[in-house]
């Protein structure tokens, strides 16, 4: 059996994409996704761990909701396997000036209705899309969008803004009918975009069912019928997979490895991801919000111990607030395991440890595995904290709303600039800033990388704000993700990128 390997891409800067804006290069492929090839079998069961939130494109930011929407939405760009910007719904675009953007639409597109999509279309999403909080980091800096004439639409920034390709890049500024969006429909229950395929029905707590969009400008799918199967338990889903209840599995319980690396059957796509996996803590907490605290907690905590029990060592224990593989990160002033410091820590805090008191909320086994390795190792310096389990989605709302102490998550994103815009500024609290971090100086840095434009400023100012961010250490980080998905070995055409992105259409049976 092979196991493949893929290594993060460096990312490209603004300008250097920009030399490339008119050769419109052809996004989303418009060739048949089976390559020539055909086989008996049409159809798929995907094994994934958690439930969706929900489907629309922008009423949440988890990452099982993602999934989904790259079935069924597109955005004007895309992101392709070297993690760069590619047009999709836009046949090309070029830079107009540093705040304004030209894009050309994508002719002969069609929506699941059957409608053709329009200029209208694509200013109407683009608009909607505004008023969504848990999206704002992909919406807000756009100023307005106008059309200027059938086949282009321009878009204005409020300034210069280094991400404003990535902001469009993906299914936050999903393109959907604007007879829809007038209508109020609701794309929860009826989500309707331009995706390669149509979404049937949705089975809560057991699966979602999927078809090929017969008219889907890029070709039809090979594989004409998708089931997603919620299976939590790691081990059933590789049971499963063995047994060829499902095709394909979306997390691989590490605990599982050697066996399904050892069927001839399977085949296992490993690549290193951008995900960084923490332990968010609520810095409006009392006790939680002295920095000298958080310091402790950070330093009695064994990473390597976290690795080995929660993901079967597969990761690299994370000191840094920030992905070591995004541009601009700094591993200046981070913690290192060392029980003595943070003792030390808690001495010069002036609070007592025995009154330190919170719960861990954790979503999934992995989560609960490494909680225990944290609950142990705060122990040996007086902090007692218990182990609070939640399905995904009372998780997102309760630690969306502040109502916790602590809690184990992680987030993926292609750009140290949007992760710590998502992360750590204060007009994310309610959004992705789960530690509720509100500090002037990280959003004058972050602020001021957003309309830096030369890529070197940039990162020098990034630097800076790593280093500042492990002095404040809002939240403790655990560990970087080496991601793994398992499938039936003859299916073929998987490609996934650093974020985690896999597009089915370009799949096939062998």
């Amino acid at each position: 059996m092979k196991k493949r390997n893929k290594r993060m891409m460096s990312m490209v800067t603004l300008f250097a994409v920009a030399a490339t804006l008119l050769a419109g290069v052809a996004g989303c492929s418009q060739e048949g996704s089976s390559g020539g090839k055909t086989s008996t079998k049409d159809s798929i069961v995907i094994a994934t761990m958690s439930e969706t939130p929900s489907l629309t494109p922008n009423e949440h930011n988890a990452v099982a909701g993602g999934y989904m929407n790259l079935l069924t939405y597109e955005g004007l760009l895309y992101r392709d396997m070297d993690m760069k910007s590619q047009p999709c719904l836009a046949e090309s675009y070029e830079a107009v000036s540093e705040t304004e953007w030209d894009f050309k639409i994508r002719k002969g597109v069609k929506f699941h209705t059957g409608e053709e999509m329009t200029v209208e279309d694509v200013k109407a999403s683009l608009d909607w899309a505004q008023n969504f909080p848990l999206i704002k980091t992909s919406t807000e800096n756009i100023k307005q969008v106008d059309i200027i004439d059938d086949e282009t639409v321009r878009i204005t920034t409020h300034g210069p803004c280094a991400v404003i390709l990535d902001n469009l890049t993906g299914t936050a500024n999903a393109i959907v009918p604007k007879k829809l969006i007038d209508a109020g429909n609701n794309f929860n229950e009826n989500p309707i975009g331009t995706g390669p395929y149509v979404f049937k029905t949705w089975n809560l707590g057991d699966s979602l069912e999927f078809e090929a969009f017969e008219d889907y400008w890029g070709g039809e799918p090979a594989i004409k019928h998708m089931t997603w199967k919620i299976i939590p338990e790691g081990s059933s889903r590789t049971i499963a997979l063995e047994a060829g209840e499902v095709d394909f599995v979306v997390e691989v319980e590490t605990m599982d490895m050697d066996r399904i690396t050892s069927n001839e059957d399977l085949e296992v796509y490993q690549y290193e991801g951008t995900e960084l996996q923490f332990m968010q803590l609520n810095n409006e907490v009392p006790g939680l919000d002295n920095s000298l605290v958080r310091h402790a907690i950070n330093s009695a905590i064994n990473k390597e111990d976290v690795v080995t029990v929660a993901v079967n060592n597969l990761g690299t224990p994370a000191k840094s607030q920030t992905p070591i593989n995004l541009v601009g990160t700094s591993d200046e002033g981070a913690d290192e395991y060392n029980v003595e410091k943070a003792r030390e820590y808690l001495a010069e805090s002036g609070v007592n440890p025995s009154d330190i008191y919170f719960s861990i909320i954790c979503s999934n086994d992995m989560k609960k595995r490494a909680a225990e390795v944290i609950q142990a190792n705060l122990k040996e310096i007086g902090i007692t904290c218990d182990i609070e389990s939640m399905d995904l989605a009372t998780y997102l709302s309760t630690t969306t709303e502040g109502n916790f102490t602590a809690c184990l998550g992680g987030y993926n994103t292609t750009d140290q600039l949007l992760f710590v815009q998502g992360m750590y500024h204060s007009e994310s609290i309610g959004g992705s800033n789960r530690s509720r971090l509100n500090d002037p100086k990280v959003d004058a840095y972050i602020d001021q990388a957003m309309v830096t434009l030369d890529a070197e400023e940039r990162q020098a100012i990034l630097e800076e704000l790593n280093a500042y961010l492990n002095e404040v250490c809002t939240l403790v980080p655990l560990w970087q993700t080496v991601a793994v998905r398992a499938y039936n070995a003859d299916l073929k055409g998987v490609e996934i990128n650093a974020v985690g992105n896999l597009y089915f259409k370009d799949c096939y049976w062998e």
